[in-house]
């Protein structure tokens, strides 16, 4: 049995839960998320916890079944306590910032434009100048990294100076420039 499926899911005070088929909507303080499982597996309710079980052993119930349990796992955490990305905008790129216009983040990333990105439903975006930092938050964990990914791919870091949005932490391996002439064919 899957070691990451057979855990059960511990549901927070204020959670609520409710299976329709194979439909499941979860309610929590901070929102909404709703998704529909596989066909070959379950979800059951026992003691204020939930748990997933499979129909059979085959390769592919085995595999949806710690994916399953994972799933819903993010779905009670996101709905109690939510999710955040922090991108950076390294200290290379002079000139780089990002601002709040309303609910929308204005990006100004060496184009001779700026960049208007309108948050999508479910999405929230808080941005600091002095740390220049974009903090993406959200409740579906899904959603939160793939906007958060959108936005870094606006202007990834480049490997020479490191200039570009990077994740938090994130270590931008930088390439050496030209090492000049050699000496060897130079007159």
């Amino acid at each position: 049995m899957s070691r990451i499926g057979k855990k059960p899911i511990v549901l927070p005070k204020g959670v609520d839960v409710t299976i329709d088929g194979q439909t499941i909507t979860v309610k929590g303080p901070k929102g909404v998320l709703k998704r529909t499982i596989h066909p070959h597996l379950s979800i059951a309710r026992q003691d204020g916890h939930l748990m997933v079980a499979r129909a059979s052993d085959e390769r592919e119930d085995r595999a949806l079944h710690g994916l399953t349990r994972s799933l819903l796992a993010n779905m009670v955490a996101g709905v109690s306590n939510g999710y955040s990305k922090v991108l950076e905008i390294s200290v290379e790129s002079v000139g780089y910032r990002a601002e709040m216009a309303g609910k929308n983040l204005m990006l100004y990333l060496g184009y001779s434009h700026p960049i208007e990105y309108p948050p999508p439903d479910g999405i929230s975006f808080a941005t600091d100048p002095k740390t220049r930092t974009i903090v993406v938050n959200g409740i579906d964990k899904e959603l939160v990294g793939e906007i958060a990914a959108r936005v870094r791919k606006l202007r990834p870091p480049e490997p020479y100076k490191g200039k570009g949005i990077r994740y938090q932490g994130e270590v931008v391996k930088l390439k050496p420039g030209k090492a000049g002439k050699t000496g060897k064919g130079a007159k």
